[in-house]
């Protein structure tokens, strides 16, 4: 049995093979050179310091500020995980542009080979698939969540869908029908046409989501590019309570849907339609979807959220107000 002299020898010891290794980042095998003891008892006694508890690593972010508010929304939101921009600029497009190039990193670490990747349309959505630069080919299909827009191509669901493809090295399945009919019934003929129900079928059963989420003030809201033009409501829709747009379905404060006509006519999976999927990503950027955002997190329809810190900011302000 040691005694007390042999026990404070060791843990002597162990404490100069700690200090060494993960303070100074020496190797194993120049610490035991250097204090003349066996690769294995020094490779033992950091183990042994491990478990013990002298050894406590503590890794310091530059941006621990944004680290802080991640954790903070994620907790209070139930959400899987957050990431939170840095602002960087007052110029709304860079923003845009930093959540979109985060967003495009997120969907990396997440997809995996023989995944459905489903998507929406729109600037966010848009601004991920520029800056998404994958290191290898990915066994996918990318399919739409909703119907398309004549005249935007470049923020239109069916555009993005091949040019997230092409990316990963991918399919795409399109839609080839209107985001909007023209009444509720041909919404639901629309729906029922083969082709389009096999593209919302596989929808369904997507892995992975990648969502925008619309606002509804003018001016700066895309939602109204969406409307056939004898819809367009402007301020209306703002009036009526509507909070924001999620899956082209408008959502009130507290993410339930709006009873509204022009939800009944959207050739879109709903967001209740969306819920089995096991990873929804949604991405915003500009204090004007900081309201849409709240809304969106208030119905649960995601399971991680990326935005920039103006957007962050609100959503626990606005949080720590509504539950006081």
């Amino acid at each position: 049995m040691l005694d007390i002299r042999d026990d404070f020898d060791q843990q002597r010891q162990m404490y100069s093979v700690l200090v060494l290794h993960f303070i100074e980042g020496v190797k194993q095998s120049e610490i035991a050179e250097r204090l003349n003891l066996s690769h294995t008892k020094v490779n033992r006694m950091i183990a042994a310091g491990r478990k013990a508890g002298m050894v406590k690593i503590t890794i310091a972010s530059p941006y621990q500020r944004l680290v802080d508010l991640e954790n903070e929304i994620s907790r209070r939101f139930g959400l899987r995980q957050s990431v939170v921009t840095p602002t960087v600029s007052d110029n709304p497009e860079t923003a845009l542009q930093m959540v979109g190039r985060v967003a495009a990193n997120h969907l990396l670490e997440t997809i995996r080979d023989g995944d459905v990747i489903a998507i929406t349309g729109g600037k966010a959505v848009s601004a991920v698939v520029d800056n998404l630069q994958a290191e290898r080919r990915f066994d996918v299909r990318v399919v739409p969540l909703t119907g398309g827009v004549q005249g935007k191509h470049y923020t239109d669901v069916n555009h993005l869908a091949t040019q997230l493809a092409e990316k990963l090295g991918g399919s795409a399945s399109l839609v080839h029908a209107p985001l909007f009919a023209e009444d509720e019934e041909q919404r639901d003929l629309l729906m029922n046409v083969a082709s389009i129900r096999e593209v919302f079928d596989l929808a369904r059963q997507a892995q992975v989501a990648l969502v925008g989420i619309g606002s509804v003030e003018a001016p700066g809201s895309g939602y109204y590019d969406l409307l056939p033009d004898a819809a367009r409501g402007g301020q209306a829709l703002v009036d009526a309570g509507i909070a924001g747009e999620f899956l082209a379905h408008l959502t009130m404060a507290d993410g339930q849907l709006a009873r509204i006509d022009l939800n009944s006519r959207v050739v879109a999976l709903d967001p209740g339609q969306l819920a089995r999927c096991p990873n929804i990503i949604g991405v915003a950027a500009g204090a004007i979807k900081a309201g849409p955002v709240a809304a969106t997190l208030a119905g649960r329809y995601l399971t991680s959220l990326v935005v920039d810190e103006a957007i962050a900011g609100y959503l626990l302000d606005h949080e720590g107000r509504e539950t006081s």
